[in-house]
């Protein structure tokens, strides 16, 4: 568990900082990244938020285990997630 916190620290740093560098909104960036892992393929991560950066082969392979740990989760726990992203992306609709 300590490696998969490690991990998942690591890629919300990098795409933090990505985001950033670029000049796009991070919350935006972050927000469409966190719901592509929710519901999409690692493939629609680098089509979608991740399409504009060259991401290398160990990256890859972190999101893909990434992405298998949060497939990993009981349904009602994903749900969980989708419902509070979506509550946040409704808050920033208001803002």
């Amino acid at each position: 568990m300590k490696g998969s916190s490690t991990l998942l620290l690591a890629v919300l740093t990098l795409l933090c900082s990505c985001g950033l560098a670029t000049g796009e909104d991070s919350s935006e960036f972050f927000m469409d990244f966190l719901q592509t892992l929710l519901v999409g393929s690692p493939e629609d991560l680098y089509e979608g938020p991740l399409g504009k950066y060259d991401v290398n082969a160990d990256a890859k392979a972190a999101l893909t285990e990434l992405k298998s740990c949060i497939d990993g989760l009981q349904p009602m726990h994903k749900a969980e997630l989708v419902k509070l992203l979506v509550q946040v992306l409704g808050s920033e609709d208001d803002a």
